[in-house]
């Protein structure tokens, strides 16, 4: 973990501690308790959601290249696990998952490019959530300043976006095999033939028209369906919400955790963004915060046996190389 990192996993862990610690740890605490099944209610919504979400990876892969939907499902879940709990940025989990699905037989470059393409599509239904979440509160508070100010955050996020699927387009392909020609100084790396293979991976998904549909449609389901944490939380701990201010809280809460993607499980921006996002329905800062804490609770429910499931795929990994190794020198002489 490079010291950027570490530094921002500190700032996160502090800022979360300083808030509770400001709002107070006993009000928070109480707000937790009184949410009662609304834990279990988080769990099992968010199982469902993640289930939905590995499916729609699954969905992304050519019909003939596709792994068993229950292995995209299973390692959907490693993926949410290490992002929320290792010390990486939000999207180190990504890397950690194209490399289990690759342990488990997909080709490599067909693991990585399909978490490109994935990543990309749940970037995007994602902003596209954001966007109903402020068109939502602008209709509910048009006199509010605030859907201006979320406006300008979300539309920042919109070049980048655009950025990263253009890097995935053939053109990006020779600017960066240009770039690593002058870097080399005119040698042959391999590296280009795994760039060639890549993008050659890239262009059979982007060619799945109907997967790629299929994969918006089950993610966009999914963020709506994410909507429900917050309206049971809030309902258990006695704050009773709408679906559509629910929709605000669960869609902001997330753009912000996209804005603060390089501090590991957006560890202070989720309790900073909730506490003023809440503010804006009446519901109070110790109720935003045990929100907060509730909503990563299914982090360590899933994410725990997730990364044990990693680590036994390495495991079999390393163990199946080695049992190689031994079988290609031979006996002794």
């Amino acid at each position: 973990m490079g010291v950027l990192f570490k530094l921002a996993w500190l700032a996160g862990v502090v800022t979360a501690v300083a808030l509770i610690l400001w709002i107070g740890a006993g009000s928070v605490a109480a707000a937790v308790a009184a949410s009662g099944w609304g834990v279990v209610a988080v769990v099992v919504l968010r199982g469902v959601a993640l289930i939905g979400a590995g499916f729609g990876w699954f969905l992304l892969f050519p019909p003939r290249a596709r792994p068993p939907a229950r292995v995209c499902v299973l390692i959907r879940f490693l993926r949410e696990g290490a992002n929320a709990l290792l010390p990486i940025t939000q999207i180190g989990g990504e890397a950690i998952g194209a490399r289990a699905l690759a342990l488990t037989g997909a080709p490599a470059t067909l693991a990585a490019a399909s978490v490109i393409v994935d990543v990309l599509v749940q970037a995007t239904t994602q902003f596209l959530f954001g966007l109903l979440g402020l068109a939502a509160l602008a209709a509910m508070r048009e006199a509010d300043p605030a859907p201006r100010a979320i406006a300008v955050a979300l539309f920042a996020a919109a070049p980048a976006l655009a950025g990263f699927f253009l890097v995935q387009r053939p053109i990006a392909r020779r600017w960066i095999t240009r770039l690593l020609q002058r870097l080399a100084g005119g040698r042959e790396w391999l590296a280009f033939g795994a760039i060639d293979a890549l993008y050659a991976r890239l262009a059979d998904i982007h060619a799945n028209g109907r997967g790629v549909a299929a994969a918006l449609l089950v993610h966009s389901c999914v963020w709506l369906f994410g909507v429900l944490e917050v309206w049971a939380v809030l309902a258990f701990m006695g704050y009773p919400c709408g679906y559509l201010e629910a929709l605000v809280i669960e869609s902001l809460m997330h753009a912000a955790k996209g804005a603060a993607f390089l501090i590991p499980g957006a560890l202070g921006a989720q309790e900073g963004a909730l506490i003023a996002i809440c503010a804006i329905f009446g519901v109070p800062a110790e109720a935003a915060i045990a929100l907060s804490l509730i909503k990563r609770v299914p982090d360590l429910v899933f994410g725990v046996p997730g990364l044990i499931g990693w680590q036994a795929i390495e495991g079999r990994a390393l163990r199946g190389s080695g049992s190689a190794a031994v079988a290609e020198s031979g006996p002794a002489e």
